[in-house]
């Protein structure tokens, strides 16, 4: 998996962690709440139905065989609930929580952090 591993229950603690086969492994998903530019606060609804919606995350690897035009850095838009659960590691960068992805389950990219969470069922909404 890495070079240099130490683990405990709670952090793995790694210098490299890269990912294999086909695999995205992603960053910084946003569960929290939200403040948008014009002051409103939304609140954070995940694990009720209001907070089912697709998520941004960072890519933080990409495996050798993933047939993606993703790069690592960017961020994308990742289908509702198509994330596996967290793995909290330390590497060099520091403290985070990695998931893995399906290339297909990426719906949108971005080389800049996307931060507003709120969608709509209808066109223009």
């Amino acid at each position: 998996m890495a070079i240099g591993l130490k683990s405990n229950i709670n952090r793995i603690q790694c210098k490299t962690l890269r990912a294999i086969s086909d695999k995205i492994i992603v960053h910084a998903m946003d569960f929290g709440g939200q403040t948008l530019d014009s002051g409103i606060i939304l609140m954070d609804d995940d694990k009720k139905s209001s907070g089912i919606k697709p998520r941004w995350a960072q890519v933080y690897s990409i495996g050798p065989q993933a047939n993606t035009e993703l790069k690592v850095g960017q961020y994308v838009l990742v289908a509702h609930g198509r994330w596996t659960r967290g793995v909290n590691i330390t590497d060099a960068e520091g403290d985070k929580t990695i998931r893995c992805v399906d290339p297909k389950d990426c719906l949108l990219v971005s080389d800049e952090p996307q931060r507003n969470m709120a969608y709509g069922d209808k066109e223009g909404a």
